[in-house]
């Protein structure tokens, strides 16, 4: 009965909220006055943590002299005045009002009693990823790995549509921040991808490397340094080794500490071994490449080329075309009416609808591509040139007549060997050292004087003739011809005399007997062929024969005995051939002057493969057939022809160095150039 008095009561007081009383739960002071009443109330203190105390607070009452007094043992509800009875730390009677009265409040959150450290079931199946879990660690390093391969900024894990398809596609995952992947993950990955390249580069018998230098958007110089290597499967492989920054003037001695911090970092110094260094024709280069004891020193035959055709585009007639050339295209490219009527007219003639080209002063192939274009574009751009819509504005432009067209059909003729051969030495798959002499030919031959020729096309001739001429001579020369000499496909030297062969074939001799291979080359060989030997009793008498049969066969069987016939690999080792072999030999290995005379007149008699075969695949089924000349083989065709393998890492730092990061540390650019061009 009472209980139900109490329900009555409290309804009543219920249905007594006044709108006044409602808009006064709105007041921000901590000490609200309800004029319903004259109740004044007050909030609770800060510790109370329980969600009831965003609308209870504590009754105040005035005593007998009139002050005001806080009564503990009442709560009064801000939304409906109700006052309700409080014991310390209970509750429960305000969550039940709020209940009953006010059912679209906030409801308190569910209780657990659980013990400390026991998740929920709502929170086990769907828990965050610690960190240091394997998951959430494979997920960081994917990302880290992205962004060194898509070159993105650290910032992207930051994006807000980035961290959305995370979400989704792991919920339990949460992104780290961005210092997160610059200061830890991106050098973690960087460190084991350069301990792999590192154990890579120790197990190569040979190594290249190349360098040159360029200047970022920052305005901040770095020299960039590569290295080429053939491994023991006979596959060429390239590596980017270090983007470092130098702050100091390009010295040849600055370049030069560079080079040789490399050497150590690397750790690519070994006794009794020389490693071959490709730059630019820079004389700050020859320095540097001296001073920090690299030999040989290849000058970039890209470069070369580039050289001799500026010169040959120097010659005043030329220039005077190039220049109205460039003065066409650049029209075009300034103006939209321009670019719209040209396109109307390539459409109307059936020709390509292909952009002129303005060409770049320190690449001479754009000016090649710029002559090509126009004289594919000719007819839309005199027609378009002709046009109402902008004869106007092009009253400066001319036109090329009859004689410039053909004068400019000539250069193009003329120059084109030149890119080709330009684009043939880029390869990094390929040996291309070996194709400087054989090409250096070439383009002397094709730059010979012809009767035939125009006043224009005969100076162009004679001044790259004069310029490339003169590349390449001395030490330099004997040892690509020696490179040439040892690709199958130029064996046969047939560019140069009979005197010149024997002169490059007895070099070979020399070197092969000589302690100039590659490290453990000469050892290597030594025990390849001991062990060939011993394995099959006979096999130098054999050989011998073999020789000799190929001397007075045809060529074209002597070199299918070769290419046809590939030995099986030497069978390993026993244990006692380990530890005793160095002292107790059968036979004496088959490498002395006789074994590598019988090596040079088999591989000189074999024909040449044809040259879109690869040299090294060649190597690789005929090494053992050759086992002297195979290591010096792989210690030639490892360098490079041209020093593009750094001059392609600027494209890429260029983009790594954006405008919306131009402030990235030197550190980071090191880093995120080596996994750009090295991760597998």
């Amino acid at each position: 009965m009472e209980k139900k008095i109490r329900e009555r009561c409290s309804a009543s007081r219920h249905s007594q909220v006044t709108a006044h009383a409602l808009a006064a739960t709105t007041l921000p002071s901590n000490r609200r006055t309800m004029e319903s009443n004259e109740v004044e109330i007050e909030d609770a203190p800060p510790g109370y943590r329980s969600f009831v105390w965003q609308y209870f607070g504590f009754l105040i009452k005035k005593d007998k002299d009139g002050n005001r007094v806080t009564d503990k043992t009442k709560t009064v509800c801000k939304l409906c005045n109700a006052v309700t009875p409080y014991t310390t730390s209970n509750t429960t009677n305000m969550g039940h009002h709020l209940q009953r009265h006010h059912k679209d409040v906030k409801k308190a959150p569910e209780k657990t009693n659980l013990p400390k450290g026991q998740l929920t079931m709502k929170q086990a199946l769907t828990p965050t990823l610690p960190l240091s879990s394997p998951r959430a660690k494979q997920i960081t390093r994917l990302i880290g790995e992205f962004i060194a391969d898509y070159m993105a900024p650290f910032n992207i894990v930051e994006n807000r549509k980035f961290i959305q398809m995370f979400k989704m596609l792991e919920p339990k995952f949460k992104v780290p921040c961005r210092g997160h992947f610059s200061e830890k993950v991106i050098p973690e990955i960087y460190n084991e991808t350069k301990q792999s390249v590192k154990e890579c580069l120790k197990n190569a018998d040979c190594i290249a490397l190349t360098t040159d230098g360029w200047t970022s958007r920052a305005t901040q110089s770095y020299i960039t340094i590569t290295a080429q290597v053939i491994d023991e499967k006979w596959e060429s492989k390239s590596f980017v080794l270090q983007t470092r920054e130098l702050s100091e003037s390009h010295t040849g001695v600055n370049i030069a500490h560079v080079l040789r911090n490399a050497l150590r970092e690397w750790e690519l110094t070994r006794p009794q071994t020389t490693i071959a260094c490709v730059t630019d024709n820079a004389s700050n280069m020859d320095i540097a490449v001296r001073e920090s004891g690299l030999h040989p020193h290849i000058k970039c035959l890209a470069h070369v080329v580039n050289l001799a055709s500026k010169r040959g585009l120097a010659v005043s007639r030329v220039a005077r075309l190039l220049g109205r050339v460039r003065r066409v295209s650049t029209f075009f490219h300034k103006s939209t009416t321009a670019t719209a009527v040209l396109a109307n007219k390539q459409t109307q003639l059936e020709l390509p609808r292909h952009k002129l080209i303005t060409d770049v002063q320190t690449r001479w192939n754009s000016t090649y591509e710029m002559l090509a274009r126009y004289l594919e574009q000719q007819a839309a751009v005199s027609a378009a040139l002709s046009s109402p819509e902008i004869r106007r504005n092009a009253r400066e432009i001319d036109t090329l007549d009859n004689t410039d067209i053909s004068d400019v059909e000539d250069i193009v003729k003329l120059l084109k060997p030149l890119k080709t051969a330009t684009t043939v030495v880029c390869d990094e798959k390929e040996p291309t050292v070996s194709l400087i002499m054989p090409l250096k030919y070439m383009i002397e031959q094709s730059m010979s004087p012809d009767e035939n020729d125009t006043q224009t096309i005969a100076n162009m001739k004679s001044a790259i003739l004069r310029d490339i001429s003169d590349r390449y001579s001395g030490d330099c020369n004997d040892m690509l011809q020696e490179c040439a000499a040892l690709d199958p496909r130029f064996r046969s030297l047939s560019h140069l005399n009979n005197e010149q062969r024997e002169s490059v074939y007895a070099r070979i001799r020399e070197k092969a007997a000589g302690p100039h291979l590659p490290r453990n080359q000469t050892s290597d060989t030594d025990e390849r062929t001991t062990r060939a030997s011993a394995s099959t009793p006979g096999a130098a008498e054999q050989a011998m024969v073999e020789v000799e049969t190929a001397q007075g066969a045809e060529p074209v069987e002597g070199e299918r005995q070769m290419q046809d016939v590939t030995q099986p690999p030497p069978p390993k080792k026993t244990a006692l051939e380990d530890l005793l072999g160095s002292s107790y030999t059968t036979l004496e290995p088959v490498q002395s002057s006789r074994g590598i005379e019988m090596e040079i007149v088999a591989y000189r008699n074999g024909i040449p493969i044809p040259l879109n075969s690869s040299p090294l695949e060649w190597w690789k089924v005929n090494a053992y057939a050759y086992p002297i000349l195979a290591p010096l083989a792989k210690a030639y065709l490892c360098i490079p022809a041209t020093s593009v393998p750094s001059e392609r890492v600027f494209s890429t730092a260029g983009d790594i160095v954006c405008a919306q990061r131009s402030l990235i540390t030197p550190e980071h650019v090191d880093m995120l150039v080596f996994l750009k061009k090295n991760q597998s």
